[in-house]
């Protein structure tokens, strides 16, 4: 009485490299938050210019592929012994804001 439909779809999937899985999904993209609200001084004589505070720089390096390998065994060890420090004293080796090359040495 009605039409025909296929029962079965195919949908194929790819497993994620090892980068894709270390460095995650998002690490192409950064997102910026800006905001500028500017009022003319014509239009509203009561406003003022206002300016979003200029975003905190933290030091960062280039985390190299022993750092994401190392961060990584790190923070499944914090994981499996429940000690949340440890987890994210992986996590900040494998992004890199863990402070290492941060501090001269004269």
């Amino acid at each position: 009485m009605f039409g025909r439909r296929s029962r079965h779809t195919t949908t194929k999937t790819t497993k994620p490299t090892l980068m894709t899985r270390l460095k995650g999904q998002n690490a192409k993209s950064k997102t910026y938050k800006t905001e500028v609200t500017r009022h003319d001084a014509r239009h509203h004589p009561h406003t003022t210019t206002r300016t979003a505070p200029a975003p905190v720089h933290h030091h960062r390096r280039k985390p190299s592929m022993g750092d994401k390998v190392s961060g990584a065994m790190l923070k499944m060890k914090g994981s499996l012994t429940r000690r949340p420090g440890e987890k994210a004293a992986g996590t900040r080796r494998m992004r890199g804001t863990d402070g290492r090359r941060s501090h001269r040495v004269y």
